[in-house]
């Protein structure tokens, strides 16, 4: 399949027109009106038909799956899993599975600004909701789900937020756990070193708020896009470039109506708001379950004592809207956050070492974000090294990254069982292994604390570990794979391969 196999009769310019495009292809996005309650029922039932990643077993990675009749909400339109695929997200990105890291790469390097329309009506603001209307009640109006009866309330788990540094005006989308609070306020989860709360902490220095949008429902390749990290997306990087470089095409925005800030305008659903100033909340203040929500590692983590505040002042929809949403720690995540971790990682390693690694996979079993696979290329005895060198590059690349494991170009990176399969004959452990203590990792892994290791100084620092499963160039000849003859298996099994050829 190249990458225009599929896309010249369907362009993706929104959400809407993914979904068209889905389902042009058989079993990627399956539709039912039997009556859902999104009270944990609904990520319940996506947990079995799709959610896969690190969540418990049994689940499995399937179609995409839209909730035509949700409990409470009349009219209302609930999507999951539009990402927790990877085949899927080749589909709506015009890729390849295999080349998406490299594709995402390229669009960091040729990214195109987004624009502002200036006197049009904007498709997400169809419809607004004002929040100073006595009627106005966010948890009667959106149906947020909670993943787990243990969640600390409903969240908005695709929620892209959109705010703007208040000194110089540079704009920063990211992607941040909402939970609603109350009929017009929603609590907000920033991990360390995120740029909105960055921009937020000076707004607070001087008394202010921080203006920010609410951006949901949008073509994949916005929210995707939208995960790269420092250094790849420094501070006042705008990360809607790298939507519009996937897409050849800039992002559009509008003026917000209640904010001085800026919507997606081809967005489903928009909540504009501020952050207040000084004002803190404790997460599961509703609920007192003692959890957040459903991280990326499979664990319910800790509700947090004490979150900022985001004012609602009004929501924007289109006609007919649809909440967009994922099961925390599914395939969905490690989508979104994977595949702009490989990019990073190969753009840093091809820019250093040109042409020695061939390939980057951010594991599944890492959320996207805790294990990465090199693959690399040796070529002479002159490579010795250079493998363990390209890891290093990952991990200074992406800080979030906690284990390594390099193989050859021979080792299918995208199948489990072969990196293991390279681990079990291409790996000694006292040989191999490169451990490098207290290094900053991520705080939502509960291994990364003091009480797990007491050389851990504090919470979020890891011990990182880089896997050399490459064989010795001087011992090549010893790690030759048994090759077999090449046939084309059409013939005598066209029911598992439909089509003659390799």
């Amino acid at each position: 399949m190249n990458r225009t196999d599929h896309t010249a009769n369907s362009p993706v310019i929104d959400l809407r027109s993914a979904l068209v495009r889905l389902e042009q292809s058989p079993d990627e996005l399956i539709s039912t009106d039997h009556e859902i309650d999104p009270r944990s029922e609904l990520a319940g039932v996506y947990k079995r038909v799709g959610a896969g990643g690190t969540v418990m077993r049994p689940t499995r990675t399937g179609p995409a799956m839209m909730f035509e009749n949700v409990k409470g909400y009349p009219g209302a339109r609930v999507l999951v899993g539009l990402m927790a695929k990877r085949e899927r997200v080749a589909l709506l990105l015009d890729s390849r599975p295999e080349e998406l890291g490299r594709r995402m790469g390229e669009a960091v390097l040729n990214g195109i600004a987004p624009v502002v329309l200036k006197g049009q009506s904007a498709p997400c603001q169809e419809q607004v909701f004002r929040a100073d209307d006595p009627h106005f009640d966010l948890r009667k109006l959106l149906p947020a789900p909670t993943n787990t009866e243990e969640d600390a309330g409903p969240y908005f788990c695709l929620g892209l937020l959109l705010g703007s540094d208040p000194d110089n005006g540079h704009t920063d989308v990211t992607i941040h756990r909402l939970c609603v609070q109350g009929r017009d306020e929603l609590s907000v989860f920033f991990a360390p070193g995120r740029h909105i709360d960055a921009f937020r902490a000076k707004a607070e220095e001087r008394g202010e708020a921080l203006p920010i949008t609410i951006n949901m429902g949008l073509d994949p390749a916005i929210p995707i896009g939208a995960c790269f990290e420092a250094p790849t997306t420094p501070l006042g990087f705008d990360e809607l470039t790298v939507a519009g470089g996937l897409r050849g095409r800039a992002v559009e925005l509008v003026d917000a109506v209640t904010v001085k800030e800026r919507s997606i305008a081809r967005a489903e659903i928009v909540i504009e708001g501020e952050i207040l100033p000084g004002r803190r909340i404790r997460e599961d203040v509703n609920t007192n379950t003692g959890h957040a929500m459903p991280e990326f590692p499979g664990y319910n983590g800790p509700a947090n004592p004490s979150l900022p505040v985001i004012k609602v002042k009004a929501v924007t929809m289109r006609k007919n809207a649809i909440l967009q949403t994922l099961v925390g720690p599914g395939e969905e995540h490690v989508n979104l956050a994977g595949i702009p971790t490989e990019a990073s990682i190969f753009n840093a390693c091809d820019k250093a070492l040109p042409g020695f690694v061939k390939n980057v996979y951010a594991h599944s079993a890492g959320g996207g974000k805790l294990l990465a696979i090199l693959q690399v290329c040796q070529r002479s005895a002159g490579d010795a090294g250079k493998a363990r060198q390209a890891a290093l590059i990952a991990l200074a690349v992406y800080r979030e990254l906690k284990n390594v494991i390099i193989v050859d170009d021979d080792v299918d990176l995208f199948d489990s069982n072969d990196v293991l399969w390279a681990m079990q004959t291409r790996y000694q452990g006292n040989v191999d292994t490169m451990f490098l203590p207290g290094v900053t990792g991520h705080v939502l892994d509960p291994s990364q604390v003091p009480e797990y290791d007491p050389s851990i100084p504090a919470k979020g620092v890891s011990c990182k570990t880089i896997f050399d499963c490459t064989y010795p160039w001087k011992l090549k000849e010893h790690f030759v794979r048994a090759q077999f003859r090449e046939v084309d298996p059409h013939p005598f099994a066209p029911s598992i391969f439909p089509k003659a050829g390799m």
